[in-house]
């Protein structure tokens, strides 16, 4: 991460270079978003998620308060594109931003500013949204989006095959280090972990090793799903 940058009230994390998908899965009201970067510490900046509200995911030059505020917007009965105009009408740098919105009614907004860096793009699935920047090609979120709705089971799963998917196809152009996995439920998933929230950070393998604590983490929960 090269830095924070305080303007305009805004706290602004220099994190570029991101694939993610953001994702829910109707019968179970579950939203989740999963992310990896050639950065460390992308769990910390990108996904964000709240049962029965929405799942978010902030890249490109990443603005935390597209996730926080986002999240606000939504709870009080704003759409997913009525809130990704509001975030960006206020953002003088926009066009370095990529956002994903995704409602738990289903509604979806994505924006993928003009300056933030090549391969980037975003694809509309059924349920999920996949935006990446820095990409090798687009294949990463062509990947992504099939491995996601040719899966079944768990939602946390299906996008741990989301992300295994788009790293499979190249994922970053500029490497990998850190990945990360946020899900929500409309019901906790453990009484003392009502949410799951799994990160690697200064890694080689980031995925890989976000899948081993993924299948460490099912077992010790005695997850069965």
């Amino acid at each position: 991460m090269a830095g924070i940058e305080v303007s305009t009230g805004n706290i602004i994390l220099r994190c570029t270079g991101t694939f993610s998908l953001v994702a829910r899965f109707p019968e179970t009201a579950a939203l989740g978003v999963c992310v990896s970067t050639a950065f460390p510490a992308v769990g910390s900046v990108v996904p964000y998620a709240e049962p029965e509200v929405g799942a978010i995911a902030t890249q490109g030059y990443t603005n935390v308060l597209y996730g926080i505020e986002g999240l606000k917007l939504l709870r009080r009965g704003s759409s997913p594109q009525e809130t990704l105009e509001a975030l960006l009408k206020e953002d003088p740098k926009k066009e370095m931003r990529q956002v994903s919105i995704l409602d738990a009614s289903g509604r979806k907004a994505v924006f993928t500013g003009r300056e933030t860096l090549e391969w980037r793009g975003d694809r509309i699935g059924e349920d999920c949204i996949a935006a990446g920047n820095a990409l090798v090609s687009g294949r990463v979120l062509d990947a992504m989006l099939e491995a996601f709705e040719n899966s079944a089971g768990w939602l946390a799963d299906r996008l741990m095959r989301a992300l295994e998917a788009a790293q499979e196809a190249g994922g970053d152009r500029r490497g990998k280090m850190s990945a990360a996995l946020l899900i929500v439920e409309k019901e906790p998933i453990l009484e003392t972990r009502p949410f799951l929230s799994l990160r690697v950070d200064m890694h080689e393998e980031p995925i890989q090793e976000l899948r081993r604590i993924f299948e460490d983490y099912k077992k010790w929960a005695k997850i069965t799903r």
